[in-house]
């Protein structure tokens, strides 16, 4: 199955370049129809000028966002050296 996903030019190229290897979204209901398998296509936003497909290989489900950053490698989400509260931050800033 296909699924397409807004993400910022920022993490996508992050994506490509090999920097980022776990997206980070809420679980809603759009996205618990996602399985392994299946395929995501993010959209650059708000340009819609580039686009990236990937494979999904794993799904991870927490209770807070601060329970999935402590469990995460921080450089699996191209954010070595980011605080807590950075990470927290950032995730609501979203």
């Amino acid at each position: 199955m296909l699924h397409r996903m807004g993400l910022y030019k920022t993490y996508l190229q992050a994506i490509k370049d090999g920097k980022k290897t776990v997206e980070v979204r809420l679980n809603d209901q759009k996205r618990r129809k996602i399985k392994i398998g299946d395929t995501i296509e993010f959209i650059t936003v708000p340009e819609a000028d580039e686009t990236l497909r990937v494979n999904v290989t794993g799904l991870k489900n927490y209770y807070t966002f601060k329970d999935m950053y402590e469990d995460i490698p921080l450089k699996d989400i191209d954010c070595e050296g980011w605080t807590m509260k950075d990470l927290l931050e950032g995730t609501y800033e979203i």
